[in-house]
């Protein structure tokens, strides 16, 4: 028999006490004048047997009249009940979910941890400033660049799960919708809509990025594409891996939502941490290669690659005769280094397509490469990730600044010379971009970054009469809120 409301169980407890007091009572001789008689700790079985949801026991004699044995019984009883009534208690509360709120969002788990639903999300918004008329189609304005919730989780031992939706812009899409099938941390199937394992910075999420835009080398490395990939850790963590086959994307952008050519592009990535969790000067050390490769046959954006600066400005299309038609190939080898304050990440992309025009066929070979590097001025560990969490976050007037941290970065990108001028206008297109980055990010909290960023980006051609295309000169301003 189980206790109604929670009542009940305080006045059992109270009861038990009282309990123990009638049995002591009832152990000592029956002279002792200042001890309750039988008749009076009857009635008090009584009043807790009534106070416990239950009717008053009567005696033998069915006059309510009871002996020590009586009442040693139903003393008995009580105490079972009382038991059961935490037994009760315990298993509810393990059986509840736990809630979860914090700085990395919210969370439901249940109590196993079985099951587990968080929900995150993120929020950049720009200021952006060009150099007057700089180029003409850059226009100064505020703009929403992120608005990105996220529901993420796991359903049971095996099943993982991702959705993020975007909304910033004119209209809503998805970002990121796949699902995990855990065998284990060594192989995890993933499918659905995810970032293409070929490109490091790619493959940051974009609220850790150390400037406001990627750099160059991501307008040539595969952004997310829809498929299927097989990946995991091995070696405690040291070595990474992922290989996919995948409806196949353009240089630096999403993928469509269905294949559009009937072809498939198999991409892949292996990644070494060697000193990874070491004490070492090393332990920050990680080095890989990413790959793609598959035929692409078809003319358009979806089928050809228009690549941008990063103040987000287009430099380089081909000529709207110009069709892929081929093998499309892309590797890079990349790697970073952390070691406490100081942060380095740089990687090198080679992308080569096949194309036709008219009669004319010709696999041209567009590269580039960049360097970040980044130091915490207050002393917190750089990473990958970013400063994750300040010191000292923002509190005025009680010596909290946040954690701020200077940045540095240098890019180029390189289009194959070849593409001219039957690929591409050279009076439209420029042929080499070079950018350089400076940059100051605060990190008031773990939730909460500021970013300051000077942009300059050279052009070799691009320009009427064979001139060089001037030079983008900007300055972006970031507010984010990640959680």
């Amino acid at each position: 028999m189980r206790a109604k409301s929670s009542t009940g169980a305080r006045g059992g407890k109270r009861g038990l006490r009282l309990m123990g007091a009638a049995l002591c009572s009832l152990a000592v001789p029956a002279f002792a004048q200042d001890k309750p008689t039988v008749e009076e700790l009857q009635r008090r079985l009584e009043a807790l047997e009534r106070r416990l949801g239950g009717d008053a026991a009567v005696g033998e004699d069915g006059q309510g009249e009871a002996s020590l044995a009586d009442l040693d019984q139903r003393l008995r009883i009580l105490e079972r009940r009382l038991e059961l009534q935490e037994e009760d208690r315990v298993a509810k509360a393990k059986e509840a979910s736990v809630v979860a709120v914090n700085d990395k969002g919210a969370a439901l788990k249940s109590a196993d941890g079985a099951y587990e639903v968080r929900i995150r999300g993120l929020l950049q918004g720009d200021g952006r400033f060009f150099d007057s008329g700089v180029p003409a189609s850059a226009n100064d304005t505020f703009l929403l660049r992120t608005a990105r919730p996220t529901i993420e989780g796991t359903l049971g031992k095996w099943v993982g799960f991702r959705f993020t939706p975007e909304f910033a812009g004119d209209s809503a899409s998805i970002v990121d919708a796949y699902a995990d099938l855990k065998f284990s941390p060594a192989a995890t199937v993933r499918l659905g809509k995810f970032t293409s394992p070929v490109g490091l910075e790619r493959l940051q999420s974009s609220s850790a990025l150390s400037d406001v835009e990627r750099a160059l080398p991501s307008e040539i490395a595969p952004n997310r594409d829809i498929g299927v990939q097989l990946q995991g850790e091995l070696a405690q963590g040291r070595v990474g891996y992922a290989i996919g086959v995948f409806n196949g994307t353009v240089d630096g952008r999403d993928a469509v939502t269905s294949n559009p050519d009937d072809n498939f592009e198999y991409a892949g990535r292996v990644f070494f941490e060697p000193f990874k969790n070491g004490p070492g000067f090393w332990s920050g050390l990680g080095f890989g290669l990413g790959a793609g490769v598959g035929d692409v046959e078809g003319s358009g954006n979806n089928f050809l690659p228009r690549y941008r600066t990063p103040g987000q400005q287009q430099f380089f299309a081909y000529r709207g005769a110009v069709a892929a038609d081929g093998r499309h190939v892309r590797w890079s080898p990349q790697g970073y280094f952390y070691r406490n304050r100081f942060g380095l990440l740089a990687e090198y992309i080679v992308a080569k397509q096949e194309l036709l025009v008219g009669e004319t066929r010709a696999e041209l070979e567009n590269r580039s490469w960049q360097a970040t590097a980044s130091y915490v001025l207050t002393g917190e560990d750089a990473n990958y990730r970013g400063v994750v969490r300040p010191s000292h976050p923002f509190a005025p007037g009680k010596g909290g600044w946040g954690a701020w941290e200077l940045v540095g970065r240098y890019g180029v990108l390189e289009v194959d010379e070849d593409s001219f001028p039957l690929f591409a206008d050279p009076t439209a297109s420029a042929g080499e971009a070079r950018a350089w980055v400076l940059g100051l990010n605060w990190y008031l909290n773990s939730n909460l970054k500021l970013v300051l960023n000077y942009l300059d980006t050279s052009f070799e051609g691009g320009n009427a009469n064979g001139a060089d295309r001037e030079d983008e000169k900007a300055v972006f301003a970031r507010l984010q809120v990640a959680f």
